[in-house]
């Protein structure tokens, strides 16, 4: 919990730039623009946009910002110092990054003399003047500095003068920020805690060495001594030891005040540190002040927008923001969260905008049965034979094959049959399936026809589509939907298949997970056979009926409220 004393620290987003680095991951203008207002909205202070002139999509996407400016947040553009040899008022990158139009500009140059004389192919002393021409030139410009020492740790183990007159020629150029990058993600917390100590030692003896004097024009952060600026540090981690975030931890407890990552972790190779673990670790752990806390309530809603944005899937498992981050499988956990969360949680899911989830599974308890009940408004006595049913037909058929962890909606289906109150909306009396596999050609035609009972009347109905499961899917839709036109607005979402027991070959068993969708909820069901369209019918038929029962549920509702 952080309080008006808490240390502040300064978010530093890079997802628009470092994070579309990943590999697979791509975003239009328009996508941008979106996440980049997403981020406004959670408070963050400083959000990279990109390098302006490297491509014409962050030329426009700096274009529009200056139409359509964000509420808070500054936007950042990104760019390399000047080439060698030559001069930063002449550098046509460096206009590009002028003509951006924002306030702050990042520049990253080399900490470590192997790129220098290897990467640069030039000398260590042009290297630093190319650091101290392109700062001073855009200063000139107006402009306010963030200088990313690219290869900062493995720069200073290897020649860490080197590494230090590289910072003193950012200092003395005007650089506002220092921002220490471990490019190559392979430093241990332990070396990250001590380079930082060493280079606030450094930066102390540079104070030392100058007069303090009042500076009207520098950022909290910053200070001013005779006229060079002497910065804070910030830390950019990468994670290719699965170290990123322990080691912008470590940084920030040996005194960095700005910490660089992107939404989700996503970055070049294994990715960058992930903020969305990150701000609650040091805001709910170490007391720092990063976002306020109903900014910090949005954290999980964002990192799902975030995946859905840039297409990729949500990792379900992510610290803090994952849906199964609070997720309870095991008995004896969930009667004891029952009692108090405390015993199974570290924080209370509600902080970062997450919830607590009952698991159901072969290993559950009579406990998570009356649990996940509770949870869709389902009282059980745990005295009366009924929830001991529900509790061992669920292991039954979990041996078989099902998965009711990710299939909550058969679940709740089976529960109500349970009970005895399963709501028969239709009955299947049988269906077939026909495809026509065409020599030379991709796809595949299917017909499925139908036979359905609603209310003792009968309908026969057929139906085609690409494939098997897309045409039965689409004859019991047709079937069923003058019954019940809010079918019409019912989506299938998701198609998963998983072969249960594959040693017996095309006689093995098949598991099908169907999520389906009404543009407000989403709700999976599951069916298991040795024949993957019994599987799958058994699936889409659950995913109809839940859909049905939610729409009952909620007519009742509202007869109920008014």
């Amino acid at each position: 919990m952080t309080t008006n004393s808490s240390p502040q620290l300064w978010l530093y987003d890079t997802t628009l730039r470092d994070g579309t680095q990943r590999e697979g991951l791509s975003v239009s203008i328009e996508d941008k623009l979106r996440i980049a207002k997403r981020l406004d909205q959670l408070g963050i202070p400083f959000i990279e946009g990109g390098w302006p002139g490297a491509n014409p999509k962050d030329v426009q996407f700096f274009w529009q910002l200056q139409e359509d400016p964000l509420k808070q947040a500054e936007i950042v553009a990104f760019c390399s110092t000047r080439r060698p040899n030559s001069t930063a008022a002449t550098e046509p990158m460096l206009q590009a990054i002028l003509a951006a139009g924002t306030r702050w500009v990042t520049i990253f140059g080399k900490s470590w003399d192997l790129h220098v004389t290897t990467g640069l192919n030039t000398t260590l002393e042009e290297n630093l003047a190319m650091i101290c021409d392109t700062i001073e030139y855009l200063r000139s410009q107006g402009r306010r500095i963030i200088y990313d020492a690219e290869h900062w740790f493995d720069g200073y183990k290897h020649n860490p003068d080197y590494a230090l007159q590289t910072l003193d020629a950012a200092i003395a150029s005007g650089a506002e920020w220092l921002v220490l990058c471990d490019t190559n993600g392979g430093t241990l917390p332990h070396e990250i805690s001590q380079i930082v100590q060493d280079v606030s030692s450094h930066l102390s003896f540079v104070i030392s060495q100058e007069p303090m004097t009042k500076d009207i024009d520098a950022p909290e952060a910053s200070r001013r001594v005779g006229e060079r600026t002497i910065p804070q540090i910030g830390i950019h981690t990468h994670n290719d030891s699965e170290m990123a975030v322990a080691n912008a931890i470590a940084a920030v407890m040996a005194g960095a005040k700005m910490v660089q990552g992107t939404i989700n972790g996503y970055g070049e190779r294994c990715g960058n540190a992930n903020l969305c673990s990150l701000i609650p670790n040091l805001q709910l752990k170490a007391g720092y002040s990063c976002i306020t806390e109903d900014q910090l309530t949005q954290l999980t809603e964002a990192s799902r927008f975030v995946s859905e944005v840039v297409n990729l899937a949500p990792d379900e498992h992510a610290p803090f923001v994952g849906r199964s981050a609070f997720a309870h499988k095991g008995g004896i956990h969930v009667s004891a969260v029952e009692r108090n969360p405390l015993t199974y949680e570290h924080i209370q899911p509600e902080q970062v905008g997450n919830h607590r989830r009952i698991v159901i599974s072969e290993q559950s308890g009579l406990s998570n049965v009356l649990a996940k009940a509770r949870s869709f408004g389902i009282e059980l006595d745990q005295q009366k034979a009924e929830a001991r049913e529900i509790l061992q037909r669920l292991k039954d058929l979990e041996s078989e094959g099902f998965q009711f962890e990710a299939a909550e909606a058969s679940f709740v289906l089976l529960m109500h049959e349970a009970l005895g109150g399963r709501q028969k909306f239709f009955e299947v009396k049988g269906f077939q399936v026909h495809c026509d596999l065409i020599e030379g050609k991709e796809t595949s035609n299917a017909l499925a026809t139908v036979k359905i009972a609603v209310d003792g009347k009968n309908i026969l109905e057929a139906a085609e589509g690409n494939g098997p499961v897309a045409a039965l899917d689409a004859a019991l839709r047709k079937a069923l939907v003058n019954f019940y036109p809010q079918i019409a607005t019912f989506d299938l979402t998701d198609y998963k298949v998983r072969i249960l027991n594959g040693h017996t070959g095309t006689a093995a068993k098949t598991r099908v997970l169907v999520e389906s969708g009404n543009g407000r909820q989403r709700w999976t069901t599951v069916g298991v056979s040795t024949n993957i369209l019994e599987a799958s019918y058994q699936a889409v038929v659950e995913g109809l009926e839940y859909g049905l029962l939610l729409h009952s549920q909620a007519e009742a509702a509202v007869k109920a409220s008014s």
